[in-house]
């Protein structure tokens, strides 16, 4: 069983553009070339976008490949297939990584202990309840990502498949 999905480096030093395709390229398994363009958004890094096809976890490898590069935004996507749901993960350099799980429409699916904890804290510290939903949806990398999402429009896209 393989599924699909997106890798978007929405920034990245050019220093570091040949180690996150060597990184991207010991996950699929193949030759990685990205095509990097600059971007707008943060003068001096470029971007780049690979769709790629494999097994289910494929999205999960390429997200811990390039965690820990502190100076790169980037988020990658994995459609649900028949034996696994959809992911998503985004990283930005003051937030770190986030992960949802997503389902066959792309809708962020939030485990019910997720939302239990949310409400528990709520209620004993007093939390702010929206900001502690809408941060189990994303929202605050969603925030930041969006002028490195706009910035990159027209981009190129390429298709590659893991070797399995």
């Amino acid at each position: 069983m393989t599924t699909r999905g997106v890798l978007y480096i929405h920034s990245a030093p050019r220093a570091l553009c040949p180690h996150v395709e060597w990184a991207v390229a010991g996950v699929l398994g193949v030759r990685i070339n990205l095509d990097w363009i600059r971007q707008p958004a943060a003068p001096g890094h470029w971007r780049s976008e690979l769709s790629w096809q494999g097994e289910p976890g494929t999205a999960s490898k390429l997200a811990s490949a390039l965690r820990g590069w502190q100076l790169m935004r980037y988020e990658v996507t994995s459609e649900p297939c028949a034996t696994a749901e959809g992911e998503r993960y985004s990283s930005t350099p003051a937030l770190g990584v986030f992960h949802a799980v997503t389902g066959i429409h792309g809708d962020i699916l939030i485990p019910e202990d997720r939302l239990r904890a949310v409400l528990l804290r709520s209620r004993s510290e007093g939390g702010d309840l929206e900001a502690e939903i809408s941060r189990l949806l994303g929202k605050p990398w969603d925030d930041e990502l969006e002028p490195f999402r706009y910035a990159g429009e027209g981009a190129p896209v390429r298709w590659l498949h893991q070797v399995v």
